[in-house]
């Protein structure tokens, strides 16, 4: 789905009030990290795979950010974010919209700045600490990749009010 043109200038209007520098790379729309990457696997760094999630009671909704080729299970996600073995599932295309103003094949944090709250963040720790130079997102579209320094991620999902839970995936759930 492509994003409205307004949230993509939005998006880049405060990364550029952040004093944040961006590469972008224009390729057609993608549904997939498999899709994606022949399109983008000339940017060195960590491209990410972003996956939209709530709680089995619908009381919370999870955006978790992994290397592009992590495998995600989620029932030790769940226990890892202590919501209990199959407490987590893939939210429907219209909590993504009305929660992050994308829809399905666009998830991205980058989104997080439309977010009132009702969304937690989960980023995997080899994402940001993986000496990658740069971090690679959807800016608002499926059509685009947007690619920051980590640091400067950081900055600008700490400036939505957003307090990522930072998570080591290759550990084992204790």
């Amino acid at each position: 789905m492509a994003a409205r043109p307004e949230l993509r200038e939005a998006l880049e209007r405060r990364l550029r009030d952040l004093g944040i520098a961006t590469v972008t790379a224009e390729h057609p729309q993608v549904f997939t990290v498999e899709e994606m990457m022949p399109h983008v696997q000339h940017m060195k760094g960590g491209h990410s795979k972003n996956l939209f999630l709530k709680d089995k009671k619908k009381k919370g909704f999870w955006l978790v950010t992994v290397l592009h080729d992590r495998q995600v299970n989620l029932n030790d996600l769940a226990k890892k974010l202590g919501l209990g073995s199959g407490n987590l599932r893939f939210a429907d295309e219209n909590s993504m919209l009305e929660k992050l103003q994308v829809g399905q094949g666009c998830a991205t944090p980058l989104a997080l700045f439309c977010d009132q709250g009702d969304v937690r963040l989960v980023l995997d720790a080899a994402l940001l600490g993986g000496g990658h130079e740069k971090v690679y997102f959807h800016p608002m579209t499926n059509s685009a990749t947007m690619g920051l320094s980590p640091e400067d991620f950081l900055k600008f999902v700490r400036s939505t009010g957003h307090d990522p839970i930072i998570l080591h995936f290759d550990e084992d759930v204790k």
